[in-house]
């Protein structure tokens, strides 16, 4: 990875941030959860992948239906959460799966 591409890539999130701040104050609540949750447990591929923009797109379609964000996801932020990635390997995958493996698997 270049210094090109770490410009490119900050230049990326600021422009998803700005997009998140366009979004009603409840939106943008529930989005800050979804991201924390997403960081703690979220898939291996979240910083560099579509997940985090679909979901402002997601919540920019619901602000334009005129929809709350409890409609569009309900009141369980982590299920949603959950749902999203059900098919996503992710952080936690891989650490049980480094606990279960049998000493010495890796070739040390």
């Amino acid at each position: 990875m270049g210094i090109q591409d770490i410009i490119e890539g900050k230049k990326q999130w600021r422009a998803h941030v700005a997009r998140v701040k366009e979004l009603p104050p409840d939106y943008q609540i529930v989005y800050k959860e979804m991201q924390k949750y997403l960081f703690k447990v979220g898939p291996v591929s979240l910083s560099d992948g579509p997940l985090l923009p679909e979901i402002v797109d997601f919540f920019e379609g619901g602000v334009a239906e005129g929809k709350g964000v409890v409609e569009l996801i309900g009141t369980d932020v982590a299920a949603f959460c959950d749902d999203l990635i059900k098919d996503s390997p992710t952080y936690t995958d891989a650490y049980r799966l480094s606990v279960s493996a049998e000493p010495g698997a890796d070739g040390k």
